[in-house]
């Protein structure tokens, strides 16, 4: 994927519902303006990269592009687990991410518990690879470092009016 490393930006906003209360994996949710918007050769599947949350620290991440398979979603999303316990929601808040590597295409389960399994094996995954050197780097990076909003930070490439950066930044 030519595309990697992927820098986005976008709102939070209500997925299903179904990261925190049936999976216990809660998920931050980008806006179709963001999904509509990715590269050609992002394929769906299981990502891992790094997140920050308005102007806060900076963690670990998986995130999901795709149907969801399990769920036979009929609406392509990017689902972002961020590698970190917050106290509280944060939707409407800017997401910034960063999409450094691809763990695995997406796939369909024959369990809710198989499911968890896998995005539990994705998460140590995650954490791992992105220990490596050349990932540790874009931590640095001063997308990162930019304010949040679209208004300050010129992007190549701008989806809709939701505050959303893109490769370029």
């Amino acid at each position: 994927m030519k595309s990697l490393p992927y820098f986005c930006r976008g709102e939070v906003i209500r997925g299903f519902g179904r990261g925190s209360k049936e999976l216990g994996i809660p998920t931050a949710n980008f806006p179709d303006s963001v999904v509509d918007n990715l590269p050609s050769d992002i394929s769906t599947g299981i990502y891992y990269g790094w997140a920050c949350v308005g102007n806060g620290d900076l963690y670990k991440m998986v995130m999901s592009i795709g149907w969801n398979p399990y769920y036979k979603n009929i609406k392509k999303s990017m689902e972002t687990h961020v590698i970190h316990k917050f106290k509280e929601d944060f939707y409407g808040e800017i997401l910034s991410v960063v999409m450094v590597g691809y763990i695995r295409p997406e796939r369909s389960y024959d369990s809710l518990e198989a499911l968890i399994a896998a995005i539990n094996s994705d998460i140590e995954e995650a954490k791992m690879k992105l220990e490596l050197p050349e990932h540790r780097k874009l931590k640095e990076d001063n997308f990162f470092t930019s304010t949040s909003s679209s208004t300050s930070v010129t992007p190549s490439t701008t989806a809709s009016t939701s505050q959303t950066i893109q490769n370029g930044h």
